[in-house]
């Protein structure tokens, strides 16, 4: 029978809570793209502007605003994947990295992009993602190397994406995310403690037995 020093159903409502603020935001991003349709609000005029003034505000609007619907479909998934992984495995962190990433991305945009309006939350994503790569890598416990794999397994190909490739993406958000995710996961390595070994009583049976097999004055009980 397995113990753990981690409550098992602590744990389980800690993951359930994870997914639901992640799935929450990208209901909001759906929200947002549906009230921009249904009132004719042509939000991407709020977006990321770089090295113009009223482009600034766009350091905050640009992850929640999308061009269409197929642009928010494309990072609902990653959002909620990326988000659940990163505030399952390092909430303290994540109270750091999510809003570092989220204005960070935005103001790389602003000083050294492209002179187009930038939208999108794939900076966001980016960034996460990176994140949680490279922090599994630095930390190399249970949990960081899974969720490290899993993310890289379902988003791996994402990696190209910080290359120019297509005219009509931003690049520079993806880049800016991945940059910033990357610092932040040498910076924060340590910042979130490792969850405990899970313990198995079975180890407890095992040593029991092997000191009862030492002669009486080689144990120490």
């Amino acid at each position: 029978m397995a113990e753990s020093a981690v409550n098992p159903l602590d744990d389980a409502q800690h993951l359930r809570r994870s997914f639901k603020l992640a799935v929450s935001f990208a209901a909001l991003l759906w929200l947002i793209k549906l009230v921009d349709i249904v009132f004719g609000f042509d939000l991407v005029q709020y977006g990321v502007y770089p090295r113009e003034t009223s482009g600034l505000m766009g350091i905050v609007w640009t992850p929640l605003i999308h061009g269409s619907i197929s642009h928010v479909f494309a990072n609902t998934a990653p959002i909620i994947i990326l988000g659940t992984a990163l505030l399952y495995g390092y909430p303290k962190s994540a109270k750091i990295v999510i809003p570092a990433i989220y204005l960070g991305t935005g103001l790389g945009v602003w000083l050294f992009a492209r002179s187009a309006y930038h939208i999108g939350a794939s900076g966001l994503t980016f960034g996460m993602m990176f994140f949680v790569l490279t922090i599994g890598v630095l930390r190399w416990d249970r949990r960081a190397i899974t969720l490290s794999l899993v993310v890289f397994f379902l988003y791996g190909g994402m990696i190209w994406g910080v290359f120019p490739s297509d005219s009509n993406i931003s690049f520079e958000s993806h880049l800016f995310g991945a940059v910033i995710g990357i610092g932040l996961a040498i910076l924060l390595k340590g910042h979130d403690p490792a969850p405990p070994e899970k313990h198995y009583s079975w180890e407890d049976e095992e040593e029991d037995s092997d000191l009862a097999d030492w002669p009486p004055e080689k144990r120490m009980d």
